[in-house]
C-alpha cells in the first residue's frame, strides 16, 4: 500500500476544499495526490465519475495502469477512453465508467458531437496543466466542465507552469483555479525525501574550423537582417521569436491580398534568415552530422525547386563555400567537441559504476542518432528514445518506446539518448546522471529534465556548453526564468 508523504497530504487537504494547481518537480508523486483526491470525491459522490486527462496516449495509459494497480476499491469501473475505440462503444463506456482516462482531444470531440456530457464528473484532473493555454483542447474541456458539472472540482498537475506571471494567470483562469500549491526541491517538507543533486557545467571551445563556417553564415545572415530593416519590415532585434512572428505577419498580409513587391520580397528574405539562424544553431550547439544533414537538405530542396527562398540562399557565394568546407570536414570524420566531451564523461562514469543509468537529452533527432552511434562504438549499451513517426520523420511506436523503457529498467541498457519525449511525464526509471547535450531556454523543460535524477538516491546533472555561442545565452535564459 502506498504511503503518502507529509507534503502530499498537505496539498491534498487544499485540493479537497478548492480547485488547485499543484506545482511539483517530476517524480515527487503528483499522481498519488490525484489518486487520493479521486477516492475522496467518489466517497463524497458515490454515483459520480472522475475524468483524468493527459496530453499523450502513452501518458494516459501510464496513469491508467497506476490507478489500476494502486486504488484498492474493488469492482470500480476504470476505463481507457481513446479515439481508437469506436464512437458507439465510447458512449457505452462513458455511461458505466467511474474513472476515465483520456486525452483532451478525444473528450473535446465527443463533447462537440454531443455524445457525452460532464454533469456527473465530480473531479477533473488535468496533467501537464501548463498546456492549458489559449485554444488547446484542455481549455475547451475545462470550460465545458465548469458549465456542466453538478459538483465540480478541478486538479491541475505540472512540474512547472511557466516563468511568466501572465501565463500562470491564464492557466489559473482557464482551469478556474482557487489555490496554488507549489513545492520545489528546497521546500522544507520536500527536502527530507530527496537526495543530493550535484551539478556541473562543462564548457568546450568552438573549433576554428567551425568558426570559419560560422563567419560565412553570419555574413549572409547579417545581410538578410539588414535588408529586412531597410525594407522597413523589421524594427526590433532579430531573434528566432521575432523572425517567426514577422514571417507569420507577412504571410498573413499576402493571404489578405496585399501582394506588393516589398512584402513578397520580405517573405523570401525572412524565410532565408530563419533557415540561416537554424543552421547557425546546429553548427554551434549540435553534432557536425546534424549540421551537414541540414545543409545537404537545403541543397536538395533547391534542386527540387521546392522553395524560391532556398534557391536564392544556396546560390550565394558564401553558402557554396559553407557547403564545400562542411563536406570536407564531414568526409574527414570531424565532429563537434561536445561529442568527445560526452564520450569522456560516460567512460569515466561507467568505470566508477558499471551499472550506471544515464539519460542524455538532445533537441534534434540527427544529434540523438549520432550520439547513440558514437556511444555504441565504445561498447556502451545505449539506445535512442524518440517520439513516434510522422510524415517527415521516422520514429518509435509506443510499443517500441515501452520495450526500450523496460530494457532500461532491467539494466539491459545503460544510456538512453532522448529528445524532448523523455522530459514529460513518461514513467522513465530514476537515473544516476542526466546530461544536457545543449542547454535549453525553457525553464519548464529544464526542470522536467533535471527531475529525472536525485529522487531516491544521489544524482548528478551535467550541462555541455559551447563557449561564446547561443548555448551560453540559452543557459542563462532558463536559469533566470
Amino acid at each position: 500500500m502506498l504511503q503518502p508523504r507529509i507534503y502530499q497530504l498537505s496539498i491534498l487537504e487544499t485540493a479537497k476544499q478548492k480547485n488547485t494547481l499543484v506545482v511539483l518537480p517530476t517524480g515527487l508523486g503528483k499522481t498519488l495526490i490525484a489518486l487520493l483526491l479521486a477516492k475522496e470525491r467518489l466517497k463524497l459522490f458515490p454515483s459520480s465519475k472522475i475524468l483524468f486527462l493527459a496530453p499523450t496516449r502513452p501518458l494516459v495509459e501510464q496513469h491508467y495502469h497506476y490507478f489500476k494497480k494502486n486504488i484498492e476499491t474493488e469492482n470500480l469501473e476504470i476505463h481507457l477512453f481513446t479515439g481508437k475505440i469506436n464512437q458507439k462503444k465510447r458512449v457505452e463506456i462513458w455511461k458505466k465508467a467511474q474513472i476515465i482516462f483520456s486525452t483532451p482531444q478525444c473528450i473535446q470531440n465527443d463533447l462537440k458531437k454531443g455524445l457525452i456530457d460532464l454533469k456527473d464528473v465530480s473531479l477533473l484532473i488535468e496533467d501537464e496543466a501548463h498546456k492549458c493555454l489559449r485554444n488547446y483542447s484542455y481549455t475547451f474541456v475545462a470550460q465545458k466542465y465548469k458549465e456542466q458539472a453538478k459538483n465540480p472540482r478541478i486538479l491541475g498537475l505540472t512540474a512547472s507552469p511557466s516563468h511568466e506571471a501572465s501565463k500562470i494567470k491564464e492557466i489559473c483562469k482557464n482551469l478556474g483555479i482557487e489555490a496554488i500549491e507549489v513545492r520545489t526541491r528546497e521546500s522544507p517538507d520536500v527536502k527530507p525525501y530527496l537526495q543530493k543533486l550535484s551539478y556541473e557545467i562543462i564548457k568546450v571551445e568552438l573549433p576554428k574550423e567551425l568558426q570559419k563556417i560560422r563567419e560565412l553564415l553570419k555574413k549572409i545572415y547579417d545581410k538578410k537582417i539588414e535588408e529586412l530593416k531597410n525594407r522597413r519590415l523589421l524594427f526590433e532585434k532579430a531573434t528566432k521569436k521575432t523572425l517567426l512572428e514577422l514571417q507569420a505577419k507577412l504571410k498573413s498580409t499576402v493571404l489578405s491580398g496585399q501582394k506588393n513587391f516589398n512584402i513578397l520580397k520580405g517573405v523570401s528574405v525572412c524565410a532565408q534568415a530563419i533557415k540561416l539562424q537554424h543552421a547557425l544553431e546546429l553548427l554551434e550547439t549540435q553534432t557536425m552530422s546534424a549540421f551537414f544533414n541540414y545543409i545537404q537538405d537545403l541543397y536538395e530542396q533547391a534542386k527540387q525547386k521546392k522553395s524560391k527562398a532556398v534557391i536564392q540562399l544556396v546560390k550565394t557565394k558564401e553558402f557554396q563555400e559553407v557547403y564545400f568546407y562542411t563536406y570536407e570536414l564531414h568526409k574527414k570524420g570531424f565532429e563537434h567537441p561536445k561529442i568527445s566531451s560526452l564520450k569522456e564523461i560516460l567512460l569515466k562514469e561507467k568505470e566508477k559504476n558499471p551499472e550506471i543509468r544515464v539519460l542524455v537529452f538532445s533537441q534534434y533527432r540527427d544529434s540523438v542518432s549520432k550520439i547513440n552511434d558514437e556511444l555504441t562504438k565504445l561498447n556502451i549499451k545505449s539506445k535512442i528514445f524518440i517520439g513516434q513517426a510522422n510524415k517527415k520523420l521516422d520514429g518509435l511506436t509506443q510499443k517500441e518506446q515501452q520495450l526500450i523503457l523496460h530494457e532500461f529498467r532491467e539494466g539491459k541498457i545503460n544510456v538512453l539518448v532522448s529528445t524532448s519525449i523523455g522530459e514529460e511525464g513518461l514513467d522513465i526509471p530514476e537515473v544516476d546522471l542526466v546530461i544536457f547535450y545543449e542547454p535549453i531556454p525553457s525553464a519548464i523543460r529544464k526542470i522536467q529534465r533535471a527531475g529525472r535524477t536525485a529522487r531516491l538516491k544521489p544524482g548528478k546533472l551535467i550541462i555541455l556548453i559551447t563557449k561564446k555561442t547561443r548555448d551560453e545565452s540559452y543557459h542563462w535564459a532558463a536559469y533566470n526564468k
